[in-house]
């Protein structure tokens, strides 16, 4: 895992297109009556934080299956309520939209009976919620807050589809092999691998596995990059929620 956030430099306007949640804020009412590109790109950008909202859920003191229902009914009434359409022009950042419209709807749950049962079957987004709990039981006791879990877990989140992402393109660059190598180099488990053996095993040189972890590496926080661009407005909030993500890791 990269240890420098600073190594992350946002580029100019005129090189950061328009990503998903910008697309998502620009459709203005999101929701039911949002464009089809738009709802797909909420969809998108949901994907990845359904276990993150479900562990701040259960972390508040809710057991699983409230933890469940709240959860799969707050992505329904994103969806269905246009709920992203009532989104500050300010909240340009996604984790921080969806982290403070989960804490309004529990306030919201808390005083009333609620009306959606498991998002009433209609959430346009796969939610795998049997593994939820099982996976929310391994995270490690801890001092941490409810929003300190949901920002680690979406950094964890964010990083192991950075990985995906470049295994998939090893893979179809025919380096697989040499990926699957290196990429302790990148997850924090070695600093550096066992450049000669690994040369040695794959028939190359030290020095061309050393480029190559060089290579990947390079590539690997520039993923981080573009999956963070991802989910902000402005190429200026691209620093901030770098150092968030590094900061959760930190503690």
């Amino acid at each position: 895992m990269p240890s420098d956030p600073g190594v992350f430099t946002p580029e100019g306007d005129d090189s950061f297109n328009t990503t998903r949640w910008s697309l998502v804020l620009q459709a203005g009412a999101g929701g039911a009556s949002g464009s089809p590109e738009a709802r797909r790109a909420l969809s998108e950008l949901c994907s990845i934080y359904w276990y993150p909202l479900y562990a701040f859920v259960r972390r508040n003191g809710f057991n699983h299956d409230d933890a469940e229902d709240l959860t799969q009914t707050f992505f329904a009434q994103l969806f269905e309520r246009s709920l992203v359409g009532a989104a500050q022009r300010e909240k340009g950042r996604f984790r921080a939209y969806l982290l403070s419209s989960m804490k309004n709807f529990l306030s919201d749950e808390r005083s009333k009976a609620r009306a959606l049962k498991r998002g009433g079957g209609r959430i346009p987004l796969s939610l795998d919620m049997r593994d939820a709990e099982n996976r929310y039981l391994c995270e490690p006791a801890s001092h941490e807050t409810p929003e300190q879990l949901y920002e680690r877990r979406w950094a964890v989140q964010l990083l192991d589809r950075a990985l995906h992402q470049l295994e998939r393109e090893s893979d179809e660059a025919g380096r697989g092999e040499l990926f699957g190598k290196l990429k302790e180099c990148l997850t924090g488990g070695r600093a550096h691998a066992d450049y000669a053996r690994i040369a040695g095993e794959i028939n190359s040189t030290e020095g061309a596995i050393k480029v190559a972890a060089h290579r990947l590496r390079q590539r690997y926080k520039e993923v981080i990059r573009e999956l963070v661009a991802e989910t902000v407005e402005h190429p200026e909030d691209i620093q901030d929620e770098l150092s968030v993500l590094f900061e959760a890791f930190a503690r």
